[in-house]
């Protein structure tokens, strides 16, 4: 059987190397992308390494941030750029292999098995992957490789930025197992906290620990944890496909566990948002809307409901609010918070009709018309220059 060769491409500090591409001026320079930079508030979503030099960090606060380096360069983000720039690196990848699966925005596992008689060993054929996503949109990336996704996705976290490493099964005991546990893939702080208590601190101390007991501790994850430990990941390289078999879907990782029900709102309605655009985009509606909570101790809730055809992000939003309501009791810590679209139906854009000559219309064509006059907005200035004011509160 052929030995599977998997990649992991992650791009190295994406939003602030998609504004220094579009603005050289912040080359060389401490800058991070930041929300309203203008009123100083909000957090750091992306910080070069000349600012990260002197600290600065993911998630850390602006004035914090201010304090470390008095000259730092904040920018305020603008996602649709980004996805633009993401939607790029991704063509370029698939010029080596069709079989990609996209983790996040600024990172993907390619199956590059028998790629190698096209393009050469897997390093070399990492190092043209590195070498042309350089070349051609000016982006730096590291690359993981191994022959399955956790292990690639370890290997792309050790050297950064322009790193390529690569971390075999064989490799495990020297390159893996010395590893502190926090630096696992999939395993945050609260779950670093509950192995400590159980002794274990570094990831070979994970890989021979009894299965029984992590079971009892963590559930299923107790054993997946203790798999990928052991360098054993089965999951394949799943191929993304078109929107009619699919969902639209965000998520993300909360910068700190929390019950906050305001900040929940702010992030969820964020997201929506973003499913949205995208949804009206493509002329899309969707009747089913899904959510996902992640807790503190890594259990999942997935929830959906089906509702009228709908791209519109307020139906979106309240929807899935509706469903955290019925489903948290406001309690649980959430770690990290999503929502999807799905059961799609494509649909031909509408022409004015005779009752909205009269101002007959109903309630949704009104936010239809409020919410494509918001995409016009953000296309043509920029995704931040028009928000909700519950994104404010």
């Amino acid at each position: 059987m052929m030995k599977k060769v998997i990649f992991l491409v992650d791009m190295n500090a994406f939003y602030i190397s998609c504004e220094m591409v579009r603005n050289p001026a912040l080359k060389g320079r401490p800058a991070a992308v930041a929300g309203d930079p203008k009123n100083r508030s909000g957090i750091i979503l992306a910080a070069n390494y000349e600012a990260r030099k002197f600290g600065i960090k993911t998630t850390m606060v602006l004035h914090e941030a201010k304090k470390l380096c008095p000259d730092i360069l904040f920018v305020p983000p603008d996602h649709t750029y980004y996805q633009k720039m993401s939607k790029m690196v991704m063509n370029l990848l698939n010029r080596y292999t069709p079989v990609i699966q996209i983790n996040s925005i600024d990172e993907a596992w390619l199956d590059m098995t028998g790629c190698e008689s096209l393009f050469g060993e897997p390093v070399e054929i990492a190092q043209k992957i590195m070498s042309n996503i350089q070349s051609e949109l000016g982006l730096w990336c590291s690359i993981g490789i191994s022959e399955n996704k956790f292990l690639a996705k370890m290997a792309s976290e050790v050297k950064k930025p322009l790193g390529i490493t690569e971390i075999w099964v064989k490799d495990i005991a020297e390159k893996l197992w010395p590893m502190a546990i926090r630096e696992m893939y999939g395993i945050g702080k609260q779950t670093e906290q509950k192995l400590h208590r159980l002794g274990i601190y570094k990831i070979g101390e994970l890989a021979k620990f009894d299965k029984a007991l992590l079971s009892k501790h963590f559930g299923k994850a107790g054993i997946e944890m203790h798999q990928h430990a052991n360098g054993i990941d089965h999951s394949s390289v799943t191929i993304a496909t078109d929107h009619d078999s699919k969902s639209i879907s965000r998520s993300t990782t909360l910068s700190a566990d929390t019950v906050d029900i305001k900040l929940i709102e702010r992030v969820l309605l964020d997201l929506a948002e973003e499913i949205g655009t995208e949804a009206r985009q493509n002329n899309l509606k969707g009747k089913t809307i899904s959510i996902v909570l992640k807790y503190s101790d890594f259990q999942s809730v997935t929830r959906q409901k089906t509702v009228s055809a709908t791209y519109l992000t307020k139906e979106i939003y309240l929807t899935g609010m509706a469903l955290i309501k019925e489903n948290w009791d406001g309690t649980r810590m959430i770690r990290l918070l999503g929502i999807g679209l799905s059961n799609f139906k494509e649909i031909e854009m509408e022409q004015l009709s005779f009752f909205d000559e009269l101002g007959l219309e109903d309630k949704n064509e009104k936010e239809e018309k409020l919410e494509r006059a918001m995409d016009r907005i953000r296309e043509k200035f920029g995704v931040d220059k028009i928000k909700r004011a519950k994104s404010f509160e």
